[in-house]
């Protein structure tokens, strides 16, 4: 199977140059399906640390790259929103996060923040043993105890610490809740949930998302819950967040 992928149709969420080659690496089997980016294009087009496939591949074999806590061992490994990319040698530490044109971007993020990552609850279902499973937006599972299992709806979010895959916040989709969107026009906007309309049809549900500076309406499953931690210091709800605290 070839390891190529044409860059005029690579998913609009990469930060690829479409034009300025026909090819760009093609993503490895993992989390994200399509949408995940391919680690070496992230190191090597992204942030610049390596020119090459194979020095990509060098920065993983010497153990230079964590993904979510874990060691980087694959360059074509994809990487996708809200991973937490490490660089414990430089003591570097980045979320991926997309931006205003709906591309995933790198957020430098503080050593205390890479612990663990934000994960959309996509499904939930009872299992075997009593358990819950809730579905993640990147394809994972996690089983959860059933005291707790009813505090967590799809739509919510979640941070799983890396350690041992714990839930070490929850955050609940209803209205007031600070979202942001992560997909059509109004990728990387950040606002509070001003009001939500289920519809009764097979339409998407939408939301209406107050940013601070004006209103936008989005479908349901565009938006993820988040916390103050994704909120930039010159963003207009900064001061509202920090008197929150």
């Amino acid at each position: 199977m070839t390891r190529h992928q044409k860059r005029l149709s690579v998913p609009r969420a990469w930060p690829v140059a479409r034009k300025e080659a026909a090819y760009t690496v093609k993503a490895g089997a993992g989390p994200h399906g399509e949408a995940g980016v391919p680690l070496v294009i992230l190191l090597r087009d992204v942030l610049g640390y390596v020119n090459t496939a194979r020095e990509a591949s060098i920065a993983v074999d010497t153990d230079q790259v964590q993904i979510n806590g874990k060691t980087a061992t694959d360059p074509d490994r994809p990487i996708g929103m809200f991973d937490i990319l490490a660089f414990p040698g430089r003591d570097e530490y980045y979320r991926v996060f997309p931006d205003e044109g709906g591309r995933l971007s790198l957020t430098a993020i503080p050593a205390a923040s890479a612990d663990g990552k934000l994960a959309k609850i996509t499904s939930k279902q009872q299992v075997t043993g009593g358990r819950t499973q809730l579905g993640l937006h990147d394809g994972e599972t996690i089983a959860v105890d059933q005291d707790g299992a009813g505090t967590y709806a799809p739509g919510d979010s979640i941070v799983l610490g890396f350690d041992d895959e714990s839930v070490l916040a929850h955050f609940v989709f209803e209205e007031g809740a600070l979202v942001t969107a992560v997909d059509g026009k109004h990728a990387g906007r950040i606002g509070h949930i001003e009001h939500f309309e289920v519809v009764r049809s097979s339409a998407p549900n939408t939301v209406v998302v107050d940013t601070g500076e004006d209103r936008f309406e989005t479908v349901e499953d565009y938006v993820v819950v988040i916390d103050e931690q994704f909120v930039d210091n010159d963003h207009p709800l900064a001061a509202a967040e920090g008197d929150e605290q």
